[in-house]
């Protein structure tokens, strides 16, 4: 069943980490659409390199429902903190916001985020023997899937080819793994 004509798009604040807990809850509910952007990507970890998905807006997500009938249902579901509101006003998001992010982000609500290497990257060995070092790319070798990397090493610049999925990017804020 889809949605009354009369529902609209709300944002909804979830407890932290928990977008996909409260999302999965509302999606119980056949009055109640739900929308949570997530992106994928891989991040250095103590064990290495691994796939992390997140939501793409942390802490929200975007429910379409009817707030005169399942208001209380919504604000009350399972990792709903609240919907987010301005003292009496609930604005609405427009459809076809929503549906531009659908187009961005796909119909699974998943989009991987890949992240290429270019000579001059700042970078940071997440696994292997060399972990934790920082270094600078040097060169790209794609048939192997290596990077050669320059860093300093025992007082001096070396040369080292390591897999570039060992590898973190530096800077941006989040640092991504190839």
């Amino acid at each position: 069943m889809t949605p009354p004509e009369s529902s609209c798009w709300f944002c909804l604040r979830s407890q932290p980490k928990h977008e996909h807990i409260a999302a999965a809850h509302l999606r119980q509910f056949n009055e109640i659409e739900v929308f949570l952007p997530r992106v994928r990507f891989k991040r250095a970890t103590r064990r290495g390199a691994a796939w992390a998905t997140e939501a793409l807006f942390p802490g929200y997500f975007f429910a379409r429902f009817d707030w005169r009938d399942s208001l209380r249902l919504v604000q009350h579901a399972r990792g709903v903190r609240s919907i987010v509101h301005f003292g009496e006003r609930w604005p609405t998001i427009p459809d076809g916001v929503i549906e531009e992010l659908r187009r961005t982000v796909g119909e699974n609500e998943l989009h991987t985020i890949t992240v290429e290497l270019a000579p001059g990257d700042a970078v940071q060995i997440a696994e292997g023997t060399l972990c934790g070092l920082r270094a600078v790319v040097s060169r790209v070798m794609p048939g192997r899937e290596r990077v050669a990397v320059l860093m300093e090493f025992l007082g001096r610049q070396t040369m080292v080819e390591v897999p570039a999925g060992f590898l973190v990017k530096e800077g941006e804020g989040r640092a991504e793994i190839l």
